[in-house]
């Protein structure tokens, strides 16, 4: 029977990916990948406080176990601040099949 896992996305504002990446390895996850994107929305356009939100992203992979999943997600938002608005948003989501990883 193979292990189930999920797959922890963040997408926190372009420079901020290292600490969440650090968090979660302290947390138990194995590695990430990090990717480049861009965001659009009502925040870019308002900013947060009068200051305007940059639009580029970074974008944090984590594929873990789902007996650390929660404990991962918890230590990535508050790592990333991600309760507090504008700064980024981290989801999680059960993966049926997974090849190529040692979790």
């Amino acid at each position: 029977m193979s292990q189930k896992n999920e797959l922890i996305i963040a997408v926190v504002q372009r420079g901020e990916a290292e600490a969440l990446i650090e968090a979660a390895g302290k947390a138990g996850a194995t590695g990430s990948t990090t990717t480049y994107g861009r965001g659009t929305g009502v925040r870019e356009k308002l900013g947060v406080l009068g200051s305007l939100i940059q639009p580029e992203k970074e974008v944090v992979f984590i594929v873990v176990p789902c007996n650390i999943a929660d404990q991962v997600l918890d230590t990535v938002v508050k790592a990333g601040k991600l309760e507090e608005p504008g700064m980024g948003i981290a989801m999680s989501m059960p993966l049926n099949h997974v090849t190529g990883l040692q979790l």
